[in-house]
């Protein structure tokens, strides 16, 4: 059986903190890429919304046409920043997110569209992958916190796995989404060695389950899984938690920052994935008679 993660190789997840600048942001993330590419990483994480603030009423201002691809520069300079980065680099990167919008944004009663969606881009500089965020981020925890997404943004539709030829495949959603087992589970039975999540969990949610739902996905799918989290500033309107980390298919934790900006730097073992898999034989022992196999249905953006 072939190993899903052909070579062994670094990733890199560079917890930033953004600003109301969105040229300050691009340039921040630059420098925080070529600084990782130094040190050997080959697939580098931004974090959600890297390039603007977080927040229902931020979204349409810092919203960016991606559609029809490739946009102008004008129309998307966070779209040709992460694409001359990626080529400058020569690494795989994984954009965190940025608002997309499509049509004329004109309020949630209007035509117009917004999205939080993350850019993928080869270490050429084309852009091989495209996810919108599919579950928004609306709760309501009484005297903690009350967000809602849907509020602005419309939901995506499809699973986004995307085949790194030198590695494998990766799955990528963002932040949210890692509360739905289905769709890791999906991507892990077909073929991804791993699981990318940029993601802005505030300090209720991410004390509860961040370092929870990172080490769940792996346990559960036997992959390897990485998150990528804005730097925390309490100065801001959203005040993210922090702590990106990479977690390995035994569900143990390879590295994890603190709060503040940073980088991890994990090397994913070639052969770890197979290894973990005969100790526990997951793969080997479901029950499809019992209950169906979800990786059966879905709509793919591959």
């Amino acid at each position: 059986m072939a190993q899903l993660l052909k070579q062994s190789v670094k990733l890199a997840l560079i917890q930033l903190a953004s600003t109301a600048d969105k040229a300050h942001n691009l340039s921040h993330a630059r420098s925080k890429v070529l600084e990782a590419t130094k040190q050997g990483a080959k697939i580098v994480v931004l974090p959600e919304c890297f390039n603007s603030p977080y927040g229902t009423k931020y979204f349409p201002q810092y919203a960016e046409q991606l559609q029809p691809s490739p946009p102008t520069e004008k129309q998307s300079p966070s779209f040709h920043a992460l694409s001359n980065l990626a080529k400058e680099a020569g690494v795989y990167l994984v954009g965190g997110s940025i608002p997309e919008v499509v049509g004329k944004w004109d309020g949630p009663e209007g035509e117009g569209k917004l999205y939080n969606t993350s850019l993928t881009f080869s270490p050429t500089g084309e852009l091989v992958a495209m996810h919108r965020k599919v579950h928004l981020f609306d709760i309501d925890i009484p005297g903690k916190i009350r967000f809602k997404e849907s509020e602005v943004l419309t939901p995506g539709n499809k699973i986004s796995i995307v085949d790194f030829p030198e590695y494998g495949k990766v799955a990528i959603a963002i932040c949210y989404d890692i509360r739905f087992p289905e769709l890791a589970t999906i991507a892990a039975r077909k073929g991804a060695f791993l699981l990318l999540y940029p993601g802005a969990f505030n300090l209720t949610t991410g004390a509860l389950h961040w370092e929870l739902q990172a080490r769940a996905r792996a346990m559960d799918n036997q992959v390897y899984v990485g998150l990528c989290s804005p730097a925390r500033d309490m100065e801001a309107d959203y005040n993210a938690w922090g702590h990106s980390m990479a977690v390995d298919p035994n569900a143990e934790i390879l590295q994890q920052l603190d709060e503040k900006e940073g980088t991890v730097l994990a090397e994913l073992k070639a052969g770890r994935i197979e290894e973990v898999r005969k100790g526990i034989p997951l793969y080997t022992q479901r029950r499809f008679d019992v209950y169906p196999d979800v990786s059966e249905g879905g709509k793919f953006d591959e």
